[in-house]
C-alpha cells in the first residue's frame, strides 16, 4: 500500500572521514534519510526542512529528487546548508561534529496524510524542536505519528533534560522508534525493554528499540516481540537506524496500520504481524548496512530479501 508521508527535521551533508583518512561528502539528516527512504520505497514523501542556496543544498536538492521526494515550499533560504562531519572508527562506527542551523518554514502543509514523522535533531534544537512538537500533536488523529530520538547528546543538555523533552515527543507519538544507544544514555542502568513498556504505557500504540547487530524489540498492546538482524558484512552504520525507521512506516503501509484508522487497528496488532513488520524494518537497516554512507534499500530491493 502506498502511504502519504510528511517528514519533518533537519537536512545536512555528512562530510564522512574514515579511519584511514579518505574523506567524501553525502546527503544526511536523520529525518532526510527517512523521507528518501520512504521514496525509495515508492511512498509519497513531503519534507518540511530547511536547506541553502549553496553547493550543498543543490546536492540535498538532486538526491531528494532521485528518489521523488517533494520538498515543502519555502524550505530552501539564505543560510547556509547544514554540516555534519562524520569520523569513522576501525569498526565503521561513526561519532559526529555538527555545524546547524535549524527553524521550521513557514509553509503550506499537505492537506491529508497517512504518516507525520520526525525527531533527532529536528526534535533537539530550537526554534524547529517546538515547533516539531506542536505540529505532530495537531496531526495526531489525522495521522499515524512518528518519533525517533536519535539522541545526539552535544545538542541535549544533561540525560534529566532530554528524556523530559524527549518523552513531550513521545507522548505525542502513535509509534516510537528509538536505539538501545539511545536509552542508555537517556535512562543510564535501565533494561532498554523495560523503558520501551514504560513508554508505550504513556500513549503510543508502538515502542521498537534496536539493538544494533542483535536486531530489534519491539513493545505493543499484544506484548513484547524480538527479532535477530540477519548476518551482514558491515560497511559502515550510517543512516541504519533511519533506514530502518523508513522501514517500519513501510511495513505498517502495507498492514494498513498508517492513517487515522490505521492508527486505531494499529493498537490492535497482532504478534505475529508485529513480527512481520520488525523483520522487514531489521532487513531495510541490514541493507543499508552492507554498503557505504546513507543508501536504503528500494523497494524492489527489500521485497527481494
Amino acid at each position: 500500500m502506498r502511504a502519504r508521508a510528511l517528514v519533518v527535521g533537519e537536512s545536512l551533508v555528512d562530510v564522512v572521514r574514515t579511519a584511514a583518512g579518505a574523506e567524501s561528502e553525502h546527503p544526511g539528516g536523520s529525518p532526510l534519510n527517512v523521507a528518501y527512504g520512504l521514496g525509495r520505497l515508492e511512498h509519497e514523501v513531503s519534507l518540511l526542512t530547511r536547506l541553502g542556496e549553496d553547493a550543498h543544498g543543490r546536492l540535498l536538492r538532486e538526491h531528494l529528487a532521485a528518489a521523488s521526494v517533494a520538498l515543502v515550499p519555502g524550505a530552501v533560504d539564505e543560510l547556509p546548508t547544514s554540516v555534519a562531519r562524520a569520523l569513522l572508527d576501525e569498526q565503521g562506527r561513526a561519532s559526529y561534529e555538527f555545524d546547524l542551523r535549524w527553524r521550521l518554514p513557514a509553509a503550506q502543509l499537505p492537506a491529508e496524510v497517512d504518516v507525520v514523522h520526525t525527531g533527532s535533531i529536528g526534535a533537539a534544537v530550537e526554534p524547529g524542536a517546538g515547533q516539531a512538537l506542536e505540529l505532530l500533536r495537531s496531526w495526531r488523529g489525522r495521522a499515524t505519528t512518528s518519533y525517533d530520538p536519535n539522541v545526539r547528546p552535544a545538542f541535549l543538555g544533561t540525560p534529566e533534560q532530554a528524556l523530559a523533552r524527549v518523552e513531550g515527543f513521545v507522548d505525542a507519538a502513535d509509534v516510537v522508534k528509538a536505539s538501545d544507544e539511545d536509552l542508555a544514555w537517556l535512562c543510564p542502568g535501565e533494561d532498554p525493554v523495560e523503558v520501551a513498556r514504560r513508554w508505550q504505557r504513556r500513549g503510543p500504540a508502538l515502542v521498537v528499540v534496536t539493538r544494533g547487530g542483535e536486531g530489534a524489540v519491539a513493545v505493543a498492546g499484544a506484548g513484547t516481540m524480538r527479532v535477530p538482524a540477519p548476518r551482514t558484512e558491515v560497511v559502515d552504520t550510517v543512516g541504519a537506524g533511519d533506514a530502518f525507521t523508513s522501514g517500519l512506516l513501510h511495513a505498517l503501509a502495507g498492514h494498513d496500520l498508517l492513517g487515522p484508522a490505521g492508527a486505531r487497528r494499529l493498537r490492535a496488532l497482532r504478534l505475529d504481524a508485529l513480527q512481520d513488520v520488525l523483520r522487514t524494518a531489521v532487513r531495510a537497516a541490514s541493507i543499508t548496512c552492507s554498503r557505504a554512507g546513507a543508501n536504503p534499500p528500494t523497494r524492489a530491493e527489500l521485497d527481494a530479501g
